[in-house]
């Protein structure tokens, strides 16, 4: 068993979500408090090294900024909101040099979206948020995107955020001191069951629609799998085993809604979250969600939601001020004698 305390630094964002902060750095305190030792040390840090706030407005202290990251093992960077929208260069550069010196490197919640843009992905298993997934796969394809709860692929951890950050930490607790330890602190916190890493992030279709047709969810899932090149009538007819005019039936019986109709609200669903995460053009977004042309997409657009794709665009965020540099010290006169 490791002597030294296993060291991370918590890298919090503007807008970071607490949740899930809270649920990664919790685990490593009550391991702590169950062995009776430190195994885990950490340290909090923000971009310009001043307190950030967090997405409920609650204030967060830091040791530091970048310039402390070299003396972790272990990075977790902590974002949320619309994480695609950041945009930092110091903060990139500093998270590709901790990789270069080995550092292990992580993200939750929205923090795997900037691990990406830092190019530290590629070529990685990862998992993200599932809200951020199609803009995460639409901006990233050298990631290998997977919906699962959290991802540990060689020294990149990645985790989806909320509660499953708990489960992520099980496993880097139960990794370094065993599972008798990570089971204690899962216990602590009242958690009834671990989850795996490729456990689901959201509930079943059959839960999200409050329908009990196995036939509709059929239906649905396959119109889930195909936005860029949507599915034909009659091919989600076959999904669900049923003629059309039977799929018809059922879709007006448990979603008061034809199959059409609703296909185009997921379609719109997916274009709306991209145009909000992504800095893809609105005629990307209309091909992406498997629209004839701009002009239909347009129209389809503003139909749902009263208003011009471009205006779901999120305004992009003022770059973080850069930390004043303290003065120096005035020194001090030297004493002339005892």
């Amino acid at each position: 068993m490791p002597d030294t305390p296993a060291r991370f630094a918590f890298l919090l964002l503007p807008g970071f979500a607490l949740m899930s902060y809270a649920s990664a750095v919790e685990p490593l305190r009550a391991a702590n408090v169950l062995a009776g030792r430190d195994l885990f040390a950490w340290l909090h840090l923000s971009p310009d090294g001043r307190p950030v706030a967090a997405s409920n407005g609650a204030t967060l202290a830091v040791e530091g900024g970048l310039e402390r990251l070299g003396e972790a093992a272990t990075i977790l960077v902590c974002a949320g909101g619309n994480p695609a929208l950041y945009d930092d260069p110091a903060t990139f550069r500093a998270l590709r040099a901790a990789a270069r010196r080995g550092l292990t490197v992580g993200g939750v919640s929205g923090g795997p979206f900037v691990l990406a843009r830092a190019g530290l992905l590629d070529g990685y298993r990862a998992t993200v948020h599932w809200e951020h997934a199609p803009a995460f796969a639409e901006a990233f394809p050298r990631v290998s995107l997977v919906p699962s709860l959290f991802q540990i692929d060689r020294r990149r951890l990645t985790c989806a955020g909320g509660v499953a950050a708990l489960d992520m930490m099980h496993a880097v607790v139960a990794a370094r001191h065993g599972t008798g330890l990570s089971d204690a602190v899962t216990d602590w916190f009242l958690a009834a069951h671990v989850r795996p890493g490729s456990g689901q992030q959201r509930r079943g279709l059959r839960e999200r629609l409050g329908v009990a047709s196995p036939r509709v969810e059929a239906a649905v899932a396959l119109m889930e799998r195909r936005i860029e090149e949507p599915a034909s009538r009659a091919e989600l007819a076959a999904a669900a085993g049923i003629s059309p005019r039977q799929l018809d039936r059922l879709f007006a019986r448990h979603l008061a809604a034809s199959p059409e109709r609703f296909y185009l609200g997921v379609r719109l669903e997916r274009a709306h979250d991209l145009l909000a995460q992504t800095t893809l053009s609105v005629t990307q977004v209309a091909v992406a969600t498997g629209f004839a042309s701009p002009s239909h997409f347009a129209r389809a657009f503003r139909a749902r939601y009263g208003r011009a794709p471009r205006s779901a665009r999120a305004p992009r965020p003022s770059p973080a001020p850069r930390a004043a540099r303290a003065p120096r010290p005035a020194r001090a006169p030297r004493a002339s004698g005892p």
